[in-house]
Formats: C-alpha cells, structure tokens, sequence
C-alpha cells in the first residue's frame, strides 16, 4: 500500500483493530481516546499519537472531534532510504503535542489536502513528501528528549503503583503524575533510567505477572488476560509469542526448564 493522509471525525462507539502499516493520528479539534495494547491516553487539538503496526488499538471519538490520520506502510519513501531512522518513531505506542511551528505545518499539510482535493487525490510521491517532513520534525521533538537529567526516578513505587493497577488502563500521564513531571519529561527520564519506554515496561511486567499466575495458578488464560490488563486472551497471546517465541497454553503444556525464562529489554 501507499502512504495515506486523511483527515475524517472518529465514531463517538468504542472500535478496535490491529492493522500491518504504522499509524499516526493528530486531534485537530474536538477530542478522541485511545488505547494502544495497555497504553491509554487522549488526544484534542494538536496531539496526537503513535500507532505502530500490529498493536491492537481501541478507539473513539467524543462529540464533535475531527482528526488528521497518516496511514504509512513499514515501504513508505518516509520510513526507508536515508529517511530509515524515522521509522524509531514507531518502535513503541506514544502521545505527543505538537509545538507552535508543527501546529504551523499542520497547517499548512491541510491546506495542501484542500487545494489539491480539488484537482483529485494527492498523488503518492506528495503525500510521502508531506509525510517525511511531519515525522522528521516529530522525531527530532521526540528524540531530543532523551536527556537524563535531573533526579532518579522511584521505581520501587511507580512497581507498586503499576501492580497495583495492573488489570486497568494505565496511561503515561497517570506514572507521570505519580512522579510529578510532565509526560514528555517523565518518558525521557524513564527511558535514560531503564533504557525501556514506559510502555515498554509496563508491557514487560503484564507479562511477567501473567506468566507467573499461569504457573501458579489454574485460572483460565481469559481470567488471567484480563487480571494482568489484556483486552482479550488472543492479546495475552500475541505478546506472549511476540516476547516469548511461543503461546502462554504452552506453559502448561510443556516442562518449565525448557521454555525460555528471558524477556527482550529493547
């Protein structure tokens, strides 16, 4: 498929899906929540999120809401050649604002979109020119906070405050605010401290919660999924054999010693 910029309200009724393209979604106004494998937060004029391929995402809009959506293929001209190390961005969900002069560009992306919508589609080589500069810049915003200054962070209680709310919605904002620091300042830190994403982290710990309940305890694999903060068993499973290189059925089905006891960091 090609790269595709569209911009469309979303249903105010809960939708979910996964899809195999990378996905990023700018409120332009109104308001619409998402939650992308565990990771929740909303978006309203000038934020937006980062959807990666194959994460399995809910969403829906409230009241009146419009949204600027970028569907970009893992081929897209944006995301290879030497625009390759854009495609970082998509390595974890994420939410983001965008500052004054990319609330300019924006701008100027939908002015495009109405100029050129009168004289048919935009053709694929203009929107992955329009694409390329947005992810560029939102890389550049995202990256560059990546500094580890400041004091470290207590992950003995942000553990505790996951565990805690493991089974729920756990949004950025929400470790943010137990930290007391902004979210972009809260994932900087977190990320110079544990070289994870906060999502990232909290997925490792569902997991690890959810494997050690599977041993220990004769709950169906539905119950489990939901306790540890699963959308569903088949969620459950896809990060297991995403992680773990086979289904979680497999712990009881196959001896201990000869599954695999690591989970990636990266």
């Amino acid at each position: 498929m090609s790269s595709a910029i569209r911009h469309f309200p979303l249903d105010t009724v809960i939708h979910h899906h996964a899809h195999d393209f990378h996905q990023i979604v700018i409120g332009l106004h109104g308001q619409a929540e998402f939650e992308i494998e565990g990771l929740g937060g909303a978006i309203s004029a000038l934020s937006g999120c980062i959807v990666p391929a194959n994460h399995m995402h809910y969403y829906a809009g409230t009241g009146d809401n419009h949204q600027l959506v970028l569907d970009l293929p893992h081929d897209a001209l944006s995301l290879t050649g030497h625009h390759h190390e854009l495609a970082r961005l998509f390595d974890a969900p994420r939410f983001f604002d965008l500052d004054a002069s990319l609330a300019r560009y924006l701008d100027f992306v939908l002015q495009e979109l109405r100029l050129l919508s009168g004289q048919g589609a935009l053709s694929d080589l203009h929107q992955d020119r329009l694409a390329a500069t947005l992810l560029g810049s939102l890389h550049a915003r995202l990256s560059g906070d990546d500094s580890p200054k400041g004091r470290h962070l207590d992950l003995t209680a942000l553990d505790r405050y996951i565990d805690h709310h493991l089974g729920g919605q756990l949004r950025v904002a929400d470790l943010a605010a137990q930290a007391c620091l902004s979210e972009a300042h809260f994932t900087a830190r977190f990320r110079a401290q544990t070289g994870l994403s906060p999502w990232r982290y909290v997925m490792r710990r569902r997991l690890e919660t959810a494997r050690r309940m599977i041993h220990e305890s004769h709950l169906p694999l539905s119950e489990i999924a939901a306790l540890t903060g699963f959308t569903s068993q088949s969620a459950l499973s896809r990060a297991f054999r995403r992680d773990y290189g086979h289904p979680p059925s497999q712990l009881r089905r196959a001896p201990r010693r000869h599954l695999a006891s690591g989970i990636p960091t990266t």
